[in-house]
Order: C-alpha cells, then sequence, then structure tokens
C-alpha cells in the first residue's frame, strides 16, 4: 500500500520532487567542489579505508579491502576523475529528474561505497532519502525531464508494438 502510494499518488510526487532536488543540490555540490578546486586526490581517502580495515573491531570489512587493494589503490588516477564527475552528474541527473532512477541508482553506489570504505558523515541520510526515490519508480521524475519525455516515448513504443500486431494479423 505504502509502496503504491509513493509510486502513482501525484501529491506524494510533489514531495518526491522536493527530496529529489534536495538529493541532486547535495550531489551537485559535493561533485562541483571537487571539480572546481582541482585538487582533489581519493589516495588519501582510500589510505584512510585501509588503516580503518585492522583492529579489533574494524570499520572496513575483508572483502571490500580487497577491492581497494586490487582496483581502488591501483587506479586512483581514474577514481580521482570517477568520483567527482559522477557526483557532480547524478546530481545533474537529480535537479533536472532525468534518468532519475539511474541517477539515484549510482548516487546509492557512490554512498555505500563510501560506507564500505568506513565514513559515515551524511550517507546514511542520502541512502535512507534516496530509497525512497528509487522505490517510486517514475513518480520522483513526474515534474522534471524524465515526466515530459516517458509518456511520449511510451506512446510511441506502444504504438510500434500495436501497429506490428495489426500488420500480422
Amino acid at each position: 500500500m505504502f509502496i503504491d502510494l509513493l509510486r502513482q499518488n501525484k501529491n506524494v510526487s510533489i514531495l518526491l520532487a522536493v527530496l529529489r532536488v534536495y538529493l541532486g543540490y547535495t550531489w551537485v555540490m559535493a561533485g562541483w567542489g571537487k571539480i572546481a578546486g582541482g585538487q582533489f586526490d581519493a589516495s588519501g581517502f582510500l589510505q584512510g579505508a585501509l588503516a580503518n580495515a585492522t583492529g579489533e573491531h574494524p570499520a572496513v570489512q575483508g572483502w571490500w579491502v580487497v577491492f581497494l587493494e586490487n582496483v581502488a589503490n591501483p587506479n586512483v588516477e581514474i577514481f580521482n576523475s570517477l568520483v567527482p564527475w559522477g557526483e557532480f552528474l547524478v546530481g545533474i541527473g537529480l535537479l533536472m529528474g532525468c534518468f532519475t532512477k539511474t541517477a539515484v541508482f549510482f548516487g546509492l553506489v557512490m554512498n555505500f561505497s563510501y560506507l564500505f570504505s568506513g565514513t559515515t558523515s551524511t550517507n546514511p541520510q542520502l541512502v535512507l532519502l534516496s530509497m525512497f526515490i528509487l522505490v517510486s519508480a517514475m513518480n520522483a521524475g513526474r515534474y522534471g525531464v524524465d515526466g515530459m519525455i516517458m509518456l511520449t516515448l511510451k506512446e510511441k513504443l506502444f504504438a510500434t508494438k500495436t501497429i506490428k500486431g495489426k500488420e500480422a494479423a
């Protein structure tokens, strides 16, 4: 019942749009700060995450350490570009309501990456709020680019199937 409310109610879509814009603004500001600063380097963050993997109660789990040591650390230059631009583009997508589900999914991937690396900050809050956007399906993008183009896109896609079905008969 709650999921149906999130997915279909037009009044809830207004609240979801406000939530989506808040999340988008948060991501844009985080990404733009790194891009404009021009000095973003993930190596310090990665070293801190690896340091949090030791001790009696490590904040970073062993399986994530394997990823950090074998993928992230050797390719830190790639991550130095992916992180700021990923944050910025996720934010733009959410602000505009364009590919909303895709943008929020990749935002969640980044949030969980930060959480797996032992940082808390605003990530739990962003994860919780992002879940509402993700579960709401298309309703979160109703007042955005998704809402403008999806109806037209669906009509064209389904109109093609209907025409082909009539021709076959």
